[in-house]
């Protein structure tokens, strides 16, 4: 599962950890053999038009010798004494040449042939849906690096305010109702520290997962610094996306295969109805002794024709086209469908971004409050109750703001994904992670650009 991969030398960029996740993921390795595999089957289903060539051989040996002898068949008297016409060892040699049913193995490559470019949608599908994980997670893990360090600081604060607190407590100095719930609200400063923690905590290992990285090897992320994690600005015209999405989209071109798979049985439904002719080649050879001419070839031509299947072929031709026609409907129903999800994208990544905006205001004010508060601590003015909440208020507003910018790439990515747009070209310099990794990166600056018509897969 982990052979044969480039080891980790540097901190893990998003196109780095695009790259490794699309040469090293399992799925997308498996997606890769069920294309080979499909693409192997067409060429085998290729050799099925070719005409049969059957070659026999056969040796008869006997213990006497075959004689026999003729009758009249006028007046009921021996003709001839008994005589033999074959040695007792015989050989024969038979070549035959038959072009059996060709329009029906044609037609069943051309399927074959379809069967393959759905390996290659599904291919692609799987690539989509692998880089927007990738992107999601990747945007998760680098808050959670921001951020643990200092929740578990923050942490470890707590824990010096509560052991103090449960020792006034236990020497009863002050109010006992007001040292308890200063205690109490420590102890939900705690929690939410421990559940932030929690939720962070396994962005890194999703991640680590989608590159296909043994769980305990350690590796860091090349965190963006504040200039270069940019607000992404969708520049394309909402109608140019439509367009993209309907003739781009993995699932709908896998669809539109599909209905030309149910044509072709049409059509083969039709070639079962017609009678079949026999073209037959044949070179013998025997070394029977007796026999004037022991090589000779031979020619024929013979017609079959199978009533059981011109008594059904009307049924399976109404089937054939039942199907055809059911997934034409479904090609229609899917080309909604995907026009609604690139709507709903698009509305996402509005919502998201006007969320990044109001986490960015809210994370501005809980900083300044923070900051006028580790004044006032310093200077005796205020509890340290007062410090750690106000330390909790800028720490959650600092997760809220990089959770909603990891939401914002990742609806900006949706969007990709659901116009169908292939960001890995189909050739590259080379299978290095480097040049994959440079290639994703190039795509999506033309993407940013508007320029999707050189990354639509036509």
């Amino acid at each position: 599962m982990f052979s044969q991969q480039e080891p980790v030398t540097a901190p893990i960029g998003l196109y780095d950890a695009m790259a490794r996740a699309l040469k090293y993921n399992l799925e997308s390795r498996l997606k890769v053999m069920e294309n080979a595999l499909a693409q192997q089957q067409l060429e085998l289903a290729r050799y099925d038009m070719l005409p049969k060539l059957a070659a026999s051989a056969g040796y008869v040996g006997r213990n006497n010798v075959s004689a026999s002898s003729s009758r009249s068949i006028n007046n009921g008297s021996t003709t001839v004494p008994y005589s033999t016409s074959q040695d007792r060892d015989v050989a024969d040699l038979t070549m035959v040449w038959n072009v059996l049913d060709f329009g029906v193995s044609y037609v069943s490559a051309k399927q074959k042939s379809y069967q393959r470019w759905i390996a290659e949608e599904r291919k692609r599908k799987v690539v989509h849906t692998i880089l927007q994980d990738v992107r999601s997670a990747y945007w998760r893990a680098v808050a959670a690096e921001r951020l643990l360090g200092q929740i578990d600081e923050l942490i470890a604060q707590v824990n010096q305010a509560r052991d103090a607190s449960e020792l006034m407590t236990q020497q009863q100095v002050g109010d006992p109702v007001e040292a308890l719930s200063y205690h109490r609200a420590l102890i939900d400063a705690t929690r939410q520290l421990e559940e932030q923690r929690r939720a962070l905590s396994l962005a890194k290992t999703e991640l680590a997962t989608l590159m296909n990285l043994p769980l305990d090897t350690p590796f860091k992320l090349a965190l963006p610094s504040s200039s270069e994690q940019i607000v992404p600005q969708l520049n394309v015209d909402p109608k140019t996306l439509e367009e993209a999405a309907l003739v781009s989209r993995p699932a709908l071109r896998e669809q539109d295969y599909q209905v030309r798979i149910h044509a072709a049985e049409t059509r083969k439904a039709l070639l079962r109805m017609l009678p079949g002719i026999e073209l037959s080649v044949g070179g013998h050879y025997d070394s029977n002794s007796f026999l004037v001419n022991n090589s000779w070839a031979d020619v024929g031509v013979k017609a079959t024709w199978n009533l059981f299947n011109l008594m059904s072929g009307p049924a399976a031709r109404k089937t054939a086209q039942a199907n055809e026609q059911v997934a034409e409907i479904q090609l229609q129903a899917m080309s909604l469908a995907i026009m609604a999800q690139l709507y709903v994208a698009r509305a996402n990544y509005n919502e998201s971004l006007r969320q990044y905006k109001t986490s960015a205001e809210l994370r501005d004010l809980d900083s300044q409050i923070a900051q006028q508060l580790r004044n006032r601590y310093q200077a005796h003015s205020i509890g340290e109750l007062q410090l750690i909440q106000g330390e909790l208020n800028a720490l959650n507003a600092d997760l809220r703001q990089d959770l909603a910018y990891a939401e914002l790439r990742n609806t900006y990515g949706q969007i990709i994904s659901s116009v169908g747009l292939d960001l890995l070209p189909k050739m590259l310099p080379s299978d290095k992670l480097v040049d994959i990794s440079n290639a994703l990166r190039q795509s999506e600056s033309q993407w940013q650009q508007g320029k999707i018509s050189t990354l639509q897969a036509f």
